[in-house]
C-alpha cells in the first residue's frame, strides 16, 4: 500500500523538535516560525508535557465515555478558569472540524426549525460534512456536502449580516475572530459587538471559531476577547495539547445537555486531557499569553521597519501575523527552508503567515528578522 498522495510536500523529513526549533533527518537545525499549522503552542518536547503524558500512559491512556474521567472535568474547571468561561460547559473531541461539526449541530438543534447558516467570505472551519460547507472554498466541497445551508459575507461590513438575519431562518452565524487561510484578515470590534447583537435579536447562535486565533495565540485567550464579545460557543483544537489530535466546544449554560445528543468515542481520553493540562501547566507556569502578546508585538514592530518594496502589508495580533507581499508566497517562503532553514507558513497567493510557538523569544524573532531580511534582499 502506498500513501493517498493529497499533500504537496517540502523536500524535508522532520524527526525532532525542541521549543521554537526542529531538525531533519540529516541533522539540519531550523527556526520554527510555523508550529505546525498552529499546533505547537508551548513548544516542542516540552520536558513537562513529555512528563505527564508519559506519567499517564503508564496508567491507562483510553477508556470509553461510558465510565467517569475525572480528567476530563479537571480540564473543563481549569480551561474554565484560565479563559473566564467558568460559567460554560466543555465537550472534548479530537480535532477542529468535529469541534465545529458539533457547534454548528447543537445551533441546529436549538432552533430545529432554522436551515440557515451565515459565514465569511475566505472562512476555513474544516474540511468534513457541516464543517466544509462553511468554508468558503469550493474547491475542497463535495458535491454531497453542497447543501445550500450557507451564505457567504464580507467581514466588517455589517449591513449584509444583519440583512440576511432579518430574514429568519438563520441557525447559527460562524466567524473566525482572525481568519488564518483568510490571509490573517481581523474583525473589527465594531463589526463584532454589531454582529453579537444582531446575533441576540433574531434568535441566531454566534459560533466563534478560535481553533486557529485561539488558546492564548492573539496575546488574550481568545482571539475574541480583544473585540467585546461573548458568544455562545466557541470551538477550539490545534494549540489545546500541543500536538496531540484533541478539540473543545465551549458551550453557553443556556444549552441544556440531553443523553445521547452528542458523542464520540476517542474525544476526552485520558491521555489527551493529560496532555491538555500539561499545556495549561506550562501556559501559567511561563506566562505563555502574555508572551504571545508581547512578542507579537516586537516581532510586528520590527516586520515593519524592514526596507523591502516586496513588503505590502504587516496584520495581525499576537503570534498569528500575516505578511502580505508583492509576489507569490513561494519566491520567499521556499529559499526561507531551502537556503534560511526557516519554516513558515502561507495564505492565499502571497501572504506569508506566522504562527510559531508562543514561546519564542525575542532571539528568535531577531533570527527570524535576519532571515527574511536576507531573501528579501536577494529578490
Amino acid at each position: 500500500m502506498k500513501l493517498f498522495d493529497v499533500y504537496p510536500l517540502f523536500d524535508v523529513n522532520i524527526v525532532k523538535g525542541k521549543g521554537s526549533r526542529v531538525w531533519d533527518d540529516k541533522g539540519q537545525e531550523y527556526l520554527d516560525l510555523y508550529g505546525g499549522h498552529a499546533v505547537i503552542s508551548i513548544g516542542h518536547s516540552h520536558p513537562h508535557y513529555i512528563e505527564k503524558v508519559t506519567e499517564q500512559l503508564s496508567k491507562i491512556g483510553f477508556y470509553s465515555n461510558s465510565v467517569i474521567n475525572t480528567l476530563q472535568q479537571q480540564l473543563a474547571e481549569r480551561l474554565g478558569k484560565i479563559s473566564g468561561y467558568e460559567d460554560y460547559q466543555l465537550f472534548l473531541i479530537n480535532s477542529g472540524a468535529e469541534a465545529n461539526e458539533n457547534a454548528l449541530k447543537l445551533a441546529s438543534f436549538k432552533n430545529p426549525t432554522a436551515t440557515r447558516i451565515l459565514s465569511c467570505e475566505k472562512a476555513f472551519h474544516g474540511r468534513t460534512s457541516l464543517a466544509v460547507e462553511v468554508t468558503n472554498n469550493p474547491k475542497i466541497i463535495a458535491p454531497l456536502n453542497d447543501n445550500h445551508h450557507v451564505r457567504f459575507l464580507p467581514l466588517n461590513d455589517i449591513e449584509p449580516w444583519v440583512r440576511e438575519l432579518s430574514r429568519g431562518g438563520v441557525a447559527a452565524v460562524i466567524i473566525e475572530c482572525i481568519q488564518g487561510v483568510g490571509g490573517i484578515q481581523m474583525a473589527t470590534p465594531q463589526f463584532a459587538q454589531d454582529l453579537a447583537y444582531a446575533c441576540k435579536r433574531y434568535g441566531a447562535t454566534l459560533i466563534c471559531d478560535e481553533i486557529q486565533c485561539g488558546y492564548g495565540r492573539s496575546g488574550k485567550f481568545f482571539a475574541h476577547q480583544w473585540l467585546g464579545i461573548k458568544p455562545d460557543i466557541i470551538t477550539v483544537a490545534k494549540g489545546i495539547a500541543n500536538g496531540f489530535p484533541m478539540g473543545g466546544v465551549l458551550i453557553s449554560p443556556d444549552f441544556q445537555p440531553i443523553y445521547g445528543q452528542l458523542g464520540t468515542t476517542f474525544g476526552g481520553n485520558h491521555l489527551a486531557c493529560a496532555a491538555a493540562m500539561a499545556v495549561l501547566d506550562v501556559f501559567e507556569e511561563e506566562h505563555l499569553v502574555d508572551n504571545a502578546r508581547e512578542m507579537g508585538d516586537y516581532l510586528m514592530e520590527q516586520l515593519k521597519v524592514i526596507n523591502s518594496p516586496h513588503i505590502k502589508e504587516v496584520r495581525g495580533r499576537g503570534l498569528m501575523i500575516g505578511i502580505e507581499l508583492d509576489i507569490p508566497h513561494k519566491d520567499v517562503r521556499q529559499p526561507l527552508i531551502y537556503q534560511e532553514h526557516c519554516f513558515t507558513g502561507c495564505a492565499g497567493q502571497n501572504v506569508l503567515r506566522l504562527l510559531p510557538p508562543l514561546c519564542l523569544t525575542k532571539a528568535d524573532a531577531d533570527l527570524f528578522i535576519e532571515k527574511l531580511n536576507k531573501i528579501l534582499k536577494n529578490l
